[in-house]
This record gives C-alpha cells, structure tokens and sequence, in this order.
C-alpha cells in the first residue's frame, strides 16, 4: 500500500484511490440533490478512473429518499431514517451509474457486521478485489436501512477509511463541506488558516475536529481526522478537500495545494494489527495495573492474567477488548484468549495457577502479543 513518492506527486500518482462523496458535496444547503453538482463531480470522477482503479465511498441515500418522499427535514429516529434509506438507495445507484456510463458500476452495502467477523471481512475484501481488477467501479455506501446501532459505522468518514484497507488502495480523498484542516473553526472565526500538511495524526491534531456543521449529513471533522489517522496507519495518504467547490477534485488530482494532505507514518501496521485496531468494536474493558501496561506498551509483552486488575462487560473467547490504564484510558485493544467469566475468576493470578481455577488452560496469556495493538502510536512530525 505504501508510495515510495512522497507529498502532492504521491497524490498525483496513485493508481488505487477511494474518493469519500460526502452528502454535503451531493445536496443544496437544503439538503436537497444537487444534480448539477453531482453531475460535475462524476465528469471528475471518470477522469480519475481514466489509468486508475476507483473505489467511491458514496452518501445521499436518506437525503435522497428524504427528497422523494416529500419531507420537510431528516428524520430523527431510526426507522425513518432506514425507510428513508431504502427509498434513496436505488435511486443514489441509478444517478451513478447513468453519471458514470460508460464505466460499469456495482453496489456495496456494508455494515459494522461485515468487518467485524475476520471471515466476513475477508470475504468483502476479496470480493472488491475481484470487481477492481475487472476494471469495475464499486460504488460502496453503509447498508442504512437494516443497520442498527452496534452494526453501525455511524458514518460514512468511518467506512471509507475501512475502505481504503479492505482494497490496498495508496490514497484516500475525502470530500468535506471545508477546504481541508483548520488551526481554527473558519465558520466561526476570520482568522482560521488552512493546514497544507500534517504528518501525525495526534491526540492534537484530533483536538482540532469539532462535530458535524450540517443537519444533513452525520459526520463532522472529527470522524475526517480519525479516517485520516487509519489509512496513514496504514501506509497510505490522505486529502481533505472541498467537495462543493467546482474543480477541487482535478485539483487534487493534479497535485496542487489544495486542502490537506495527511502524510502516511513511516513504520504501517501490518493487516491483522489494522484489523484490530481500526476494525473491530470492544466488547469489554480489560481494567491493568501499572506493571502491566508498561510490560504492554514498552516491552511489548502479552498481558498476563497477574496483571488484570478488573473485567467490565461480557464476552467470549476470541472477542475484542480493550485494555485500560489506573487512569481509566483505553491504550490498547486486543483478542480476549478466555471469556468474560473466566477472566474474572484467574484476574490477579500467575499463569501457573489458571489451569487450577478454572480446570483447563488454552493459554499462559489473557491477551497474546499477537493479537494485542496500541491505539496510540508514535507522531512521525
């Protein structure tokens, strides 16, 4: 996935790009479909597609069927904004694939679900390897009339991250309703500078998001920034851009200074590690002590069971969690080797007593180093 190229050329010379359309970059401020606009980002779209390999992460769908059924506004509550989603779907597809012709285009819907289970995962991905290779354009947005809270992305930033590690591909681009990062909020205040560059995404940096600016789309700079910090995790770079502004993407595409651009960190996580800590939810809190969190994060030991302090949640062997310091900060996330239950009777205890609790032994370790990552690395700036 990494590119040898560094900075805007890197940009200009991806051959596997995944472009986030944003719903503020479809509608009016109404949140009404702007169909000139989306006509114009398609023209763009197919010229990116000419000698490379696209993937489009696509919003709209409940903004459309909010059109089609004549709402006033979005809906607030679940079901209306699923039916809303099926209404919109087919129609968001069709203005692709009539935008898009001669190109040929598939649908993907995807939920949590989907990247969740290793083996789901891995079946989507191969699946949109198959369509990328054959020259087709995936077309992928968040399954929204069936997903439900904890199946989810909660937005579409989030999914196109996923994305981008589910297809390999070298770039992201991220069309927002603002030109890029700000030091400052620029719709609150004059002052605010546009950040050309950022090589880390921080715990700083991240500060700098705020929530979403529009009553029609869900995400906002924040749920941008944590896209921004998986893909760079993963190798690959990242653009923050102006989606409603007209020749932003050939801009970008050209290789000038426009938005920012989010540099990849020089050492990525390899796919299992990326996985882990970009993929999977927490299904319970794995409570440390000091002893073990330094063991975790400076020598990069498994956790042992001496080490668990307390076990929040239920979950099974196998299941994802995450490890938490004395100050109650998640600082890492890994596969449970016991369950809930089991975990709570050998917390505290050497390895050499679990066998003796609770009558088996799968493993000497409550977390293996193999299936345990940081959630916070290392800035590269």
């Amino acid at each position: 996935m990494a590119n040898t190229t560094s900075g805007r050329g890197a940009v200009k010379s991806a051959r596997r790009v995944v472009v986030k359309v944003g719903t503020n970059a479809l509608t009016h401020a109404t949140g009404r479909f702007h169909r000139a606009h989306f006509e114009r980002l398609a023209r763009a779209l197919k010229d990116v597609a000419e000698g490379r390999e696209l993937v489009i992460v696509s919003s709209g769908a409940i903004a459309l069927g909010v059109e089609r059924l004549g709402l006033d506004s979005r809906p607030k509550d679940v079901p209306g904004k699923q039916a809303c989603a099926a209404v919109g779907q087919s129609r968001l597809m069709r203005a692709w694939e009539e935008a898009l012709a001669p190109h040929v285009v598939a649908q993907v819907l995807l939920t949590h679900a989907d990247v969740q289970d290793r083996q789901r995962y891995l079946n989507a991905r191969h699946a949109l390897e198959r369509l990328v290779g054959q020259a087709v354009i995936p077309v992928i947005n968040e399954n929204d009339t069936v997903s439900a809270a904890e199946i989810k992305f909660g937005d579409n930033d989030t999914l196109a991250g996923l994305v981008t590690g589910l297809v390999s591909a070298e770039l992201l681009v991220v069309l927002s309703d603002v030109d890029g990062l700000f030091d400052r909020d620029p719709r609150n205040d004059a002052r605010a500078q546009r950040i050309p560059l950022v090589r880390g995404v921080t715990k700083d940096v991240l500060a700098l998001g705020g929530g979403s600016g529009s009553g029609v789309g869900t995400g906002g700079m924040a749920t941008k920034l944590a896209a921004a910090k998986r893909v760079t995790e993963l190798g690959a770079r990242c653009v923050i851009a102006a989606g409603h502004v007209a020749g932003t993407l050939e801009r970008v595409f050209a290789g000038d200074d426009v938005g920012t651009l989010f540099e990849p960190t020089e050492s990525p996580r390899h796919a299992k590690a990326a996985w882990i800590a970009h993929a999977l939810r927490a299904k319970g809190r794995l409570h440390v002590d000091d002893g073990a969190k330094a063991a975790v994060v400076q020598r990069k030991k498994s956790l042992l069971p001496s080490g668990l302090v307390r076990v929040e949640g239920s979950f099974a062997e196998g299941d994802p969690v995450d490890l938490v310091d004395a100050a109650g900060q998640p600082f890492a996330r890994g596969l449970a080797a016991y369950a809930a239950d089991d975990l709570r009777r050998i917390a505290g205890k050497r390895s050499a007593a679990i066998e003796g609790v609770l009558g088996f032994r799968h493993l000497d370790e409550a977390v293996h180093r193999d299936d345990l990552v940081l959630l916070d690395r290392p800035s590269t700036a």
